[in-house]
């Protein structure tokens, strides 16, 4: 498997169609279409379905547009490392997490990174914990900022000095707006939206004790801005992290606190006998001197 077949193949997936994709490739029609007949007797693997005018992708097809994505991300990544050794420090530092307030201490120290050292670019990834994890596995990502819980044994990492709580959205005219803590049995019978990381999990679990398996989940969410939407519109209550919505002005949501308490530590994290690249390094340095 070459590195140009998965840019081939790369290509008719975006684009649909073997005219299309060999257009943009600057190739002849039937050289594509060999390229990607090779590929598939290679794989032994059928990896498009090929209709009257467009092909679609088969399931091994899915995967392997997946993979070939983190392939080129991958080289390219490592291109642009070699080829900044030893020069002025530049390169792009790739770090990636879920919604929280800690963001703004990794933002405080890439702005004081960026002023000393203008060509070094940042990549912002969000997502779930497991999404952060997969990636910093397979080397697409420098850095992650992990919320407890997290297993932290495969990795580097420094405690960030903040803690995030958790709790309720609401908005300021719900049935529960009035209350300054919000019990397991307040939220019994509640129509509730939890975030896709805390769903089924430890500690939310345990904190909900007895009573999760009575919760009315009505939806999940991944970013704490779509649920905010949801809850303004009436769909229920949130549970999330506070500190990530406004809620000034004219905002028409709070947010409400669990009791007993329930709190997360935030890390920052890098792979174990990973190599770092030197704008890595300079970057955890930088990290750290925010910290003082």
């Amino acid at each position: 498997m070459e590195l140009r077949e998965l840019k081939y193949f790369l290509a008719v997936a975006e684009y649909g169609t073997i005219s299309k994709a060999a257009e943009e490739l600057y190739v002849t029609q039937p050289n594509l279409s060999r390229q990607i007949q090779n590929l598939e007797n290679e794989l032994g693997q059928k990896l498009f379905i090929r209709g009257k005018r467009k092909v679609a992708l088969t399931a091994a097809g899915v995967l392997l547009q997946k993979r070939a994505e983190e392939i080129i991300s991958l080289l390219a990544k490592t291109k642009e490392e070699l080829t900044s050794f030893d020069k002025t420090l530049t390169g792009t530092i790739w770090i990636g997490g879920g919604e929280s307030y800690a963001v703004k201490l990794i933002a405080k120290a890439a702005n004081a990174l960026q002023k000393d050292y203008p060509f070094v670019k940042f990549r912002f990834f969000s997502g779930d914990t497991n999404e952060v994890v997969e990636k910093l596995d397979e080397g697409l990502l420098d850095f992650g900022i992990l919320i407890t819980p997290a297993d932290l044994s495969n990795y580097e990492y420094i405690r960030l000095p903040f803690v995030d709580t958790w709790g309720i959205w609401a908005r300021k005219d719900s049935p529960l707006a009035e209350k300054t803590e919000i019990t397991p049995s307040d939220l019994i019978d509640q129509p509730i939206i939890f975030s896709k990381h805390s769903y089924g999990k430890n500690p939310i679990t345990d904190w909900f004790g007895k009573n999760y398996e009575k919760m009315n989940v009505v939806a999940t969410y991944n970013l704490i801005y779509n649920a905010s939407l949801m809850v303004e519109e009436g769909m229920g209550y949130a549970v999330g992290l506070g500190k990530l919505i406004n809620t000034t002005g004219d905002s028409n949501l709070q947010f409400i606190p669990f009791s007993p308490s329930l709190k997360s530590e935030i890390y920052f994290v890098w792979k174990k006998y990973s190599v770092l690249s030197k704008a890595d390094e300079v970057f955890l340095n930088y990290l750290n001197a925010s910290l003082l």
